[in-house]
């Protein structure tokens, strides 16, 4: 099988150094392996994410060099996958709907997720059947969240994913444990769907092989490979990379204003002098 890798950033900002290394590592393995390299665009936040991002993004990644399979695949045109996903979690009953705020789940709840989110305390998971439908059709807001006790019991005893190392490509089996995340939300209230659900359908219809990205997302991988055993997908093998940080020691982020590509572009730093870098 021929492998596939991606690069799926989020078009909610430009390009920094750590969205440059991603990129380049996986082209590079992709050449390695004698593989596909895929671009994906993450823009199901459609609040954040522009088309003028997005053509940024494009941009960026030519002036690095690289070059991807066409078409793109565009999150926000493929909805109907995920309708599907989620109603195959529903049909289980696996998912249920939660009507809670963030202020609301923020002060019920002490625990945290592995992203610091407040782990939600199950207010809306045994609601009664007539009170959820009531609620629903008067058209109130909700999330579907994943019922993880149902759906660890609907999956093998333990779950497993394969780890594979940069160089030597050895592999070793991780244990996953997804119940660290809770009733973690599958399904936002404003987009219908989430990161988690559209990025195992997608790795699943682009018959992804190899995932690689950043640390900030292994503890993820518990919950995907969850979702992957429950909607029957594949698992592929997951490697990530150490984060580029920013002189202060935080992560490189577009939210926190670091410089981006364009701006080393605009000050004279070489496409070249990029790669070099981040050899």
């Amino acid at each position: 099988m021929t492998p596939v890798f991606r690069f799926a950033p989020s078009p909610n900002g430009r390009l920094h150094l750590g969205h440059a290394y991603s990129a380049l590592l996986n082209a590079a393995l992709a050449r390695r392996l004698q593989g596909r390299f895929l671009l994906r665009m993450e823009d199901i936040d459609t609040t954040r994410c522009t088309e003028a991002l997005a053509r940024g993004i494009i941009e960026d990644l030519a002036w690095l060099g690289l070059t991807w399979e066409e078409p793109v695949r565009v999150q926000s045109h493929h909805g109907d996958d995920y309708a599907r996903a989620l109603a195959s979690l529903q049909s289980r009953s696996l998912v249920y709907p939660c009507f809670c705020s963030r202020r609301e789940v923020e002060e019920a709840s002490a625990r945290r997720d592995p992203d610091g989110a407040p782990l939600y305390p199950g207010t809306c998971a045994y609601l009664a059947p007539e009170m959820v439908a009531a609620r629903i059709a008067a058209g109130e807001s909700h999330s579907w969240r994943l019922r993880m006790d149902k759906a660890l019991a609907a999956v093998a005893p333990s779950l497993h994913y394969r780890r594979f190392a940069l160089y030597a490509m050895e592999e070793e089996t991780v244990t996953a444990d997804p119940a660290r995340w809770g009733d973690a939300v599958i399904a936002r209230k404003d987009i219908a769907t989430s990161y988690h659900l559209s990025v195992v359908t997608d790795d699943a219809l682009q018959s992804v092989s190899h995932v690689v990205r950043g640390a900030d997302l292994e503890a993820a991988t518990c919950l995907h490979v969850l979702l992957q055993a429950l909607l029957g997908l594949p698992t592929p093998l997951y490697h990530h990379h150490a984060l580029l940080l920013a002189p202060e020691g935080d992560k490189l982020a577009k939210s926190k204003g670091g410089e981006t590509l364009a701006d080393l572009r605009a000050r004279g730093v070489s496409s070249g002098q990029v790669r070099a870098m981040l050899s």
